[in-house]
């Protein structure tokens, strides 16, 4: 199609972009914006982790991330939001994994590996974990109030599911001292390639080093606390047999 120039000649009629040609645009935008946010996430981790939240500013994240400042307020609202995700997305929170692990028709082996493997999955993105470890050990020096809302909503909660595990399988009604030492004894051992990741990676690097690594760490770690639940069994049934027999 052709219309008239003031000059009286014909020029072509601009065409409407197909909706092929804006679904393509629509795309790449929102892809933008994902990888916009995903580098302004991987800055603030960064910079919050060496410095803290008082003294990293805004300006400090946009620079690093090679973002306009802007950018933050458009995706996280302001700094304390930006800190928010930052310290609760990259390792998720303990009460998202209750429903893999606390599932009444599996065996206790079943409750087990679902409990580990999810667990251990963060450590799986490499640097990133070491950087969230650092920025959750600041957290502690430096209270903004996160982590002690992460005990209470994510952490109590995944203890208890893993308390009603473990009483689901050894019989007992209500959970005593011994069963919250018990789960507090389990998550430990997965806790502690976290913590003493540094450690280990001077020590015995390649026990960490792949994924294929850490699943056959995950499934020892499974054993391990097989045997940890069949030793508090055994005791349980001692020191009931003592009971009866009076001793």
């Amino acid at each position: 199609m052709t219309r008239s120039s003031d000059d009286g000649s014909n020029l072509p009629m601009p065409s409407a972009a197909s909706p092929t040609a804006i679904a393509a645009d629509n795309r790449k935008q929102r892809s933008d914006g994902a990888e916009a946010r995903e580098r302004l996430l991987h800055a603030a981790l960064r910079q919050f982790a060496e410095k803290g939240f008082a003294k990293t500013s805004t300006r400090d994240i946009a620079q690093a991330a090679d973002i306009n400042i802007a950018s933050i307020r458009y995706y996280f609202g302001d700094k304390a939001g930006l800190y928010r995700a930052v310290f609760t997305e990259p390792l998720g929170s303990a009460r998202d994994d209750i429903a893999l692990f606390d599932q009444p028709a599996f065996t206790l082996r079943q409750s087990l590996e679902s409990f580990f493997t999810s667990f251990i999955s963060p450590l799986k993105q490499g640097d990133l974990v070491q950087l969230c470890m650092r920025l959750h050990f600041r957290e502690l020096l430096e209270p903004t109030g996160l982590w002690a809302e992460e005990i209470d909503n994510g952490i109590k909660p995944s203890h208890a599911a893993l308390v009603r595990v473990l009483c689901r399988h050894l019989g007992v009604t209500k959970a005593d001292d011994d069963m919250h030492r018990l789960a507090f004894s389990i998550a430990g051992l997965a806790l502690q390639m976290f913590v003493a990741r540094d450690v280990i990676q001077a020590i015995r690097p390649r026990l960490v080093a792949t994924p294929d690594a850490l699943d056959r760490w995950t499934a020892r770690l499974v054993d391990y606390a097989e045997a940890m639940v069949a030793n508090e069994t055994a005791r349980r049934s001692d020191t009931n047999d003592q009971q009866h027999s009076g001793i």
